[in-house]
């Protein structure tokens, strides 16, 4: 199955569609590959395309004059969409987009977006619950970071990448090194080492090198919330 086969077959929104319509989704896809902390798309830039990951992790984040850097949400993983926002008010983009690892990206021309838009139903069902999901995410992300110790912020960071709306193609493991999730996380690879190993003597969740599976969701969900 090549990149565009799995994000699509990842997209609960494709099942609704006619077969013309799928034909049509797929012929306007252009997938492009990131390298490593490369930018997939800046601040500033028109918001022209729906972008989806068809392999690898991106995160969102703005950076000040002043050269402060905030990460938006958590990783956007195999199987997402997202910017659906930023197109439909066709503002430019307010976010920097940037490869956590080598990714592979599809990009949806907005054409293709308002087509869907305007001729599927399921679709609009589709995201509205979509930009909903994300509001409530962006709400938890600030108050895990103002609220949280370093600890639950991993676990909350972790436990958001498995929504099962936002992020339908992730299964209980996830292919995430503790580089990655300390730069998810906001706060250091030593810190995040910590974390995972109080999450694993829990039994929550199972470390390997480069790889994070959860094996009570719940749990990690709930871990240390009354903490802060």
């Amino acid at each position: 199955m090549n990149s565009i086969d799995y994000l699509l077959n990842a997209s609960p929104w494709v099942k609704q569609l006619s077969a013309a319509q799928i034909e049509k989704v797929r012929a306007s896809i252009q997938c492009k590959s990131y390298a490593t902390g490369e930018l997939v798309c800046h601040r500033g830039d028109p918001s022209n395309v729906w972008i989806g990951i068809c392999d690898g992790i991106v995160k969102l984040s703005v950076t000040s004059a002043s050269g402060k850097h905030v990460s938006l949400a958590t990783g956007i993983p195999r199987g997402s969409w997202f910017g659906e926002g930023s197109l439909l008010k066709r503002e430019t983009r307010r976010y920097d987009v940037i490869a956590l690892r080598k990714s592979v990206i599809a990009l949806m021309p907005e054409d293709t977006f308002y087509m869907l838009l305007n001729e599927s139903i399921p679709f609009n069902q589709y995201l509205i619950k979509q930009l909903n999901e994300r509001l409530g995410q962006f709400i938890g992300h600030m108050e895990n970071e103002r609220l949280l110790s370093p600890e639950a912020r991993v676990a909350q960071g972790l436990a958001s990448m498995f929504h099962p709306h936002l992020y339908p193609g992730a299964s209980n493991e996830i292919k995430l090194s503790q580089e990655e999730l300390g730069c998810l996380s906001g706060i250091s690879r030593q810190r995040v080492n910590k974390a995972l190993s109080v999450l694993q003597e829990q039994d929550i969740v199972h470390v390997e090198y480069g790889t994070i599976k959860v094996l009570d969701f719940e749990a990690l969900e709930n871990f240390s919330r009354d903490d802060a």
